[in-house]
């Protein structure tokens, strides 16, 4: 009994200074990911390329993260490897070196597989620490932890139009020193993380550990709320690696003010991941997973239709209620199989936001075939999947699930 109090008081501190740290790590990562989308106008200028191949890279990059992120993620569950947080902040950095030197598509491609392989490497590991660090807080220690990959993920546009535009392709070769301030960070992260790892295990030897049953109800939500992942993910494809060539051709814009265009989809997306967290708190998981969606249909189906002003004001609506359920789809996925938290960040943050870059292919071909009209109208009707979300059980019958089982 007096393990499983210490346990509990483990559990419930807070740790603000490792949320922080892990944050900052995922930032870093994500910042070496947004590099690749962000090289796209240079690369399809300085080497030729056509849609269906920049669709290919940016597949390369995802399905890389997300056909490994469920391995890594099984692997962390069953054995935790706090150093492999910067031993992953180092294969990035080889991708970044290779990208800076990449004189044809295919060694594009393969420096991108070593940044993608890195991040499959991290994200089961910087949840778990992300979750060992939460307390009784995990929502928002999920929202703290994904604003900063989601920020980093949105530094794209602006890479492009301050430092590829001037700098060309070789300018990937600063991120090194990026990559460098990750390794340290996540070192320091890793030495807790270790140092954690020893006080539960020491503490859990004492207490019975009830494995985990799964029924019918826990597989069909977790297949269908990947599935929704997924049908968000192609959307974000679409808009991230595909609305700045649309705007070019359509409004005669530089490749420069284009990026802005991303970068406020990119940014609202962040506001949104933060404050789900708490909204979800408030009103309930599956109801924001349900707003995200459908709340942001009337904005999506309109974007293709407007003119170069109302585009703008767009973006920012349809980034927030968007991605305001990126947090609280992980939160849920944890509360549907609790204890599996290195496998759930594989599933839905790995595989089902991986699978959408198969967005990025299929997008890439029809645009090539099409138009960049056609795949932002096709893209557009993507958020009304989101209508499948009443099919999701709601949050108390999550807990009663488990309960009965």
């Amino acid at each position: 009994m007096e393990a499983a109090v210490k346990v509990q008081q483990v559990q419930q501190e807070t740790v603000y200074r490792i949320l922080f740290a892990i944050s900052l790590g995922h930032f870093l990562n994500d910042c070496m990911q947004s590099v690749v989308p962000a090289l796209f106008p240079i690369l399809e200028q300085s080497m030729n390329l056509n849609y269906t191949q920049i669709g290919w890279i940016a597949f390369a990059l995802n399905m890389t993260s997300s056909i490994m992120q469920p391995v890594f993620g099984v692997f962390a569950d069953k054995r935790p490897s706090p150093f492999l947080l910067p031993i992953a902040m180092c294969l990035s950095m080889i991708g970044m070196v290779g990208l800076a030197f990449a004189s044809n598509f295919y060694f594009v491609l393969i420096s991108v597989l070593f940044i993608g392989f890195g991040s499959a490497i991290f994200h089961p590991e910087g949840s778990r620490v992300a979750y060992m660090a939460a307390g009784g807080k995990r929502g928002l220690a999920q929202s703290i932890y994904q604003v900063g990959g989601n920020t980093g993920q949105s530094m794209a546009p602006l890479f492009t139009a301050f430092i590829f535009i001037g700098l060309g392709q070789f300018g990937t070769i600063w991120f090194t020193i990026i990559a460098g301030v990750g390794v340290i960070v996540l070192y320091s992260v890793s030495k807790w993380y270790k140092q954690e790892l020893v006080v539960r295990e020491r503490l859990e030897k004492k207490q019975q550990v009830k494995d985990l049953k799964i029924n019918k109800q826990i597989i069909f939500a977790i297949v269908l709320i990947i599935f929704l992942v997924f049908a968000r993910s192609w959307y974000g494809a679409g808009i991230l690696n595909y609305f700045q060539f649309y705007v070019i051709e359509k409004f005669d814009l530089s490749i420069k003010s284009a990026q802005l265009y991303v970068f406020l989809f990119m940014i609202s997306g962040v506001f949104g991941t933060f404050f789900g967290g708490p909204l979800a708190d408030r009103f309930g998981k599956r109801n924001i997973l349900l707003l995200s969606m459908l709340g942001s249909v009337p904005f999506t189906l309109l974007l293709p239709h407007v003119d170069m002003a109302l585009a703008a004001p767009l973006l920012l609506i349809i980034g927030f209620i968007i991605q305001s359920s990126f947090s609280v789809t992980v939160v849920y996925a944890q509360e549907l199989l609790p204890g599996k938290i290195g496998l759930v960040s594989g599933l839905i943050v790995g595989l089902a936001f991986g699978m959408g870059a198969l967005g990025a292919v299929v997008f890439g071909k029809l645009a090539d075939l099409y138009s960049l009209q056609f795949i932002m109208l096709f893209c557009s009707s993507l958020p009304i999947l989101g209508v499948l979300t009443w099919l999701l059980p709601s949050d108390k019958r999550v807990r009663e699930m488990h309960a009965e089982l």
